[in-house]
C-alpha cells in the first residue's frame, strides 16, 4: 500500500467513525426518550434519524412479478464522494434488518467493513430499524 492510499484510507475510517459517533448519540437521544416516555423528544430524535442518511436502499433475489418478496438485504448511504461511508445488512422475511455493518472507502478503493464493537453493532442495527423496508 503507498503512503496515499494509506492516509485516504485513514481518512475514509475517521469518516466511519465520525458517522458511527453520531448515530449512537443519536440512538442514545431515542433511548432516553422512550425510557422517560417523552413523546416530544422521541419524535424529535426519530426525525433525526429520518433526515440523516442521503439514501436507503434494497434489493433481494429474482422473483416473478406480483409476487410479495421478503428478505434480501438493504444500504443506508451516510455520505458519498472521499470518503464514503455505508451501513448494510440483511432483511428478514417481514424486511426487518437482522444485521448491521458500517463500511468506508476513498476514491478508486473498495468497501472496508469498520470493525464496529458489538455495543456499537447494535446501535447500527437499532439506527436501521428506524426506517422502511417494504414495498410501496
Amino acid at each position: 500500500m503507498t503512503q496515499v492510499q494509506a492516509n485516504e484510507d485513514s481518512r475514509a475510517k475517521d469518516q466511519a467513525r465520525a458517522q458511527l459517533d453520531s448515530i449512537m448519540e443519536m440512538i442514545e437521544e431515542l433511548n432516553k426518550a422512550i425510557d422517560a416516555d417523552d413523546d416530544d423528544a422521541r419524535e424529535k430524535a426519530e426525525q433525526a434519524i429520518q433526515e440523516d442518511p442521503l439514501s436507503v436502499e434494497v434489493r433481494s433475489e429474482w422473483h416473478v412479478p406480483g409476487t410479495k418478496v421478503s428478505g434480501g438485504e438493504y444500504k443506508i448511504l451516510l455520505c458519498w464522494g472521499g470518503p464514503a461511508v455505508r451501513i448494510i445488512g440483511g432483511l428478514n422475511d417481514y424486511n426487518e434488518p437482522e444485521s448491521a455493518h458500517i463500511e468506508y472507502q476513498d476514491w478508486f478503493t473498495g468497501w472496508t467493513e469498520y470493525m464496529a464493537t458489538d455495543e456499537e453493532e447494535e446501535a447500527l442495527l437499532a439506527y436501521a430499524q428506524c426506517f422502511y423496508y417494504e414495498e410501496a
